[in-house]
């Protein structure tokens, strides 16, 4: 039965937008306020109410530009900032010389500050710099000269709105860490019940068809061995898990997107987990010990590896003998990833590889050797005569260039 899939969303961007909102009409209410109480003191007081018709009317039907931050797109941003802009630009000819270097306020007034805004919160803190500097020069320009109060203005509009953007930033990233956090809790709580689901069912019946076959002999021993290696395979499996999504908010304008169940594999352009390349391996005679977090690699790297190893396990079957044991170990160091082959077979004499190598039979040299070396890895053998063989197969994680030529191959 196909998983249900629960879809939680998160936001801490949408109360800001709110805000933003409700700040653009009591702002565009309180620069009018202004305009009316001193409408006797303007010499051309038709600029000023032409600029307020058309700031009345773009801030009334753009309210829904900043509801959230889809809405709010880059042309209407820089449309918003030129309204404010011109409305500063305007207030001397509007207005008297006297009053302005008196302190009077600008057209827009404060409305300025919520274009500022918009920008910090589109875009973080970067954006906030650009249009808080644009606000800065059009109230030098509008003043002539930089006076204190104006001077004071300028830098808290700026420093308000660098921090804002900033905030922002910050959040976006927490929101992305804790939607990748319920991603993986999720995905744990499922590879647990699936584990008691098929504990309580599949894997018993196998271990059962193990036991009896035994018992009884003939075919139905060899019944009995495959059910124990299929024990063993699905036991892996399990214990893998399943692989957290990698989406996050499909939609901007609802916050970040957590899926709760969901297998969608992972592309050919995306990291691989190479456990779920390794599980494959596993089996009666072949223990896989693996870390309980997804081991990542390049597609190209994490395929040559896998193949590397089962070359490796390929040597042990013939040399050591089908009866012989093997043991995986996965290492997920911060450089590099580390698999460790170990068998417990007779070992290998001293000097018998590179005899092999120079008799022409290049197994080990093309198969693992070569595979390892295009990666930029490395091939380490450990071996005593009498006590088993291990080999130490080490791929860096940040090898551009070897990435590309295990791609070529």
């Amino acid at each position: 039965m196909a998983g249900r899939e629960k879809v939680m969303r998160m936001s801490v961007e949408l109360p800001l937008w709110r805000a933003l909102t409700a700040y653009r009409v009591l702002t565009m209410l309180y620069a009018v306020g202004l305009f009316a109480t001193a409408y006797d003191r303007f010499p051309r007081p038709w600029v000023a109410i032409a600029y307020y018709c058309v700031l009345c009317g773009w801030t009334l039907a753009t309210l829904p530009k900043v509801a959230n931050e889809a809405s709010c797109t880059r042309r209407f941003l820089a449309v918003d900032l030129t309204i404010a802009l011109t409305g500063v630009l305007l207030t001397p000819v509007a207005d008297s010389h006297q009053r302005i270097m008196e302190g009077g306020p600008t057209l827009p007034s404060i409305w300025t500050a919520g274009s500022v805004l918009a920008f910090a919160i589109k875009g973080g803190w970067r954006w906030a710099a650009y249009a808080s500097t644009a606000v800065a020069v059009a109230n030098l320009i509008e003043r002539g000269a930089p006076v204190r109060d104006t001077v004071h203005n300028v830098i808290l509009v700026w420093v308000a709105a660098i921090a804002i953007g900033y905030v922002v930033e910050v959040a976006r990233a927490s929101e992305r860490t804790l939607a990748r956090a319920l991603e993986i809790e999720a995905a744990t709580r499922e590879r647990e019940r699936l584990a008691r689901d098929i504990h309580d069912s599949v894997l018993q019946v196998l271990a059962m068809v193990q036991r009896r076959g035994a018992v009884i002999g003939g075919e139905a021993a060899e019944l009995g061995r495959l059910a124990g290696e299929q024990e063993v395979a699905l036991r892996t499996l399990v214990s893998g898990g399943l692989r957290p999504v990698s989406r996050v908010s499909e939609d901007t304008a609802q916050g970040a997107v957590v899926r709760v169940v969901d297998d969608e594999p992972v592309g050919d352009d995306g990291p691989v987990d190479l456990r779920s390349l390794l599980a494959p391996y596993a089996g009666a005679r072949v223990s896989l010990a693996e870390p309980g977090a997804p081991v990542e690699l390049a597609p190209a790297a994490a395929r040559e590896l896998a193949a590397a190893v089962g070359a490796a396990l390929d040597n042990v079957r013939v040399h050591a003998g089908e009866q012989a044991r093997a043991w995986i170990l996965v290492e997920d160091e911060p450089d590099a990833v580390i698999v460790t082959v170990r068998d417990d077979g007779p070992g290998i004499p001293a000097g018998r590889l590179a005899q092999a190598e120079g008799e022409g039979r290049l197994g080990v040299a093309l198969s693992i050797r070569g595979r390892l070396r295009d990666l930029g890895g490395s091939a380490e053998w450990i071996s005593v005569p009498g006590q088993g063989t291990e080999v130490e197969l080490t791929v860096p994680k940040d090898s551009t260039t070897a990435r590309g030529k295990a791609e070529q191959r």
